[in-house]
C-alpha cells in the first residue's frame, strides 16, 4: 500500500461514527460492559470502518471475506463486523481467564448469536491452512503467551494476500502505560515499539502495510465525543506527541500474495 493510500484509509479513524444501539443498551445493564457505552465503541467504530475500507479499495464487498475475531472476548468486535456485514468466525482461548470468552459473561454473544471456537492451545489454531481473508486483533497480541508464535500461525491461516490488522497494542512510551505501571497495574507488562512490530512481522512472513500512533488521550470511562478523537487522531500522526500515545495500530499483509477471489 502506498502511503497516500494508507493516510486516505487512515482517515477512517478520525471519522464521526454513530453509536450502536444495541451495544449502548449492553452497556447501560451490564456493569462489566460500561465501557461500550462511550468513547471505546466510538474507537472500535472506527477500526471497523477502516477494515471496511480496506475491502472495498480492492473492489471486494465485506460479504465475500471471511474474518477471523482473534480474541473475540466479549463478542462486540465480532457484533460490528458482522454488522458492517462481513462473515466472522471467532475464537478464544479455552480457559477462565478473565478476558476470554469462557472466563465471563458474554451476553453480546448468547443474544446475538455469535459462535465462538475454543482454543486449547496458547497459539496454535484449530482452521485449515490459507483459510481466513483477514484476522483482526483489537487488544489481544500483547496479551498471548507467545506473540511470534501466534503471528506466524495467523500467518498460516491467511489466504494469499490475507491481512493482519492489530489495535490497541501498547506502546512503549506510553504515558497511560508507564502510570499504570507506577501504580502496580501491569496488565500490560509487555510494550512494543514500532521496530517490535517489524521484526515479528518480517519473522512471521508478512510486510508492513502500515503502523501509527493512536489514542494520546483515555477513552475507557469517556462518553462519545467525535471531535476529542478527531483532536486525538491530529496529536498523534502530525506532532511529537505521537511518542506519548497509548497504543500501535497497524496492518500486515501476507507477503508476496495477491488476495484470492
Amino acid at each position: 500500500m502506498a502511503p497516500m493510500e494508507a493516510r486516505a484509509l487512515r482517515r477512517c479513524l478520525a471519522q464521526p461514527v454513530a453509536l450502536d444501539p444495541y451495544l449502548c443498551d449492553v452497556a447501560a445493564r451490564e456493569p462489566s460492559h460500561r465501557f461500550l457505552g462511550g468513547a471505546t465503541q466510538g474507537c472500535y467504530l472506527r477500526q471497523v470502518a477502516l477494515i471496511r475500507a480496506l475491502a472495498e479499495r480492492e473492489g471486494r464487498h465485506p460479504g465475500s471475506l471471511t474474518v477471523l475475531d482473534w480474541g473475540t472476548g466479549k463478542g462486540h468486535i465480532s457484533h460490528l463486523l458482522r454488522q458492517a456485514g462481513f462473515r466472522v468466525t471467532g475464537c478464544d482461548i479455552a480457559r477462565p481467564a478473565e478476558d476470554s470468552t469462557f472466563g465471563q459473561r458474554t451476553p453480546i454473544l448468547s443474544e446475538r448469536q455469535l459462535p465462538v471456537t475454543p482454543l486449547d492451545h496458547d497459539w496454535m489454531l484449530p482452521f485449515p491452512d490459507a483459510h481466513f481473508d483477514l484476522v483482526v486483533s483489537f487488544g489481544v497480541l500483547e496479551h498471548v503467551a507467545n506473540d511470534q508464535a501466534s503471528l506466524r500461525e495467523i500467518r498460516r491461516v491467511l489466504a494469499p494476500g490475507g491481512r493482519f490488522v492489530f489495535t490497541f497494542l501498547p506502546y512503549w512510551l506510553s504515558w497511560t502505560q508507564r502510570l499504570s505501571h507506577l501504580r502496580g497495574n501491569r496488565y500490560h507488562d509487555r510494550l512494543y515499539r514500532v521496530r517490535d512490530v517489524r521484526r515479528l512481522a518480517a519473522a512471521a512472513g508478512f510486510e508492513v502495510e502500515g503502523v501509527w500512533h493512536g489514542q494520546l488521550f483515555p477513552k475507557n470511562s469517556q462518553p462519545h465525543r467525535p471531535l476529542v478523537e478527531r483532536v486525538d487522531r491530529f496529536l498523534t500522526w502530525h506532532t511529537p506527541l505521537r511518542y506519548l500515545a497509548t497504543n500501535l495500530e497497524g496492518v500486515l499483509r501476507v507477503a508476496g500474495g495477491a488476495p484470492r477471489g
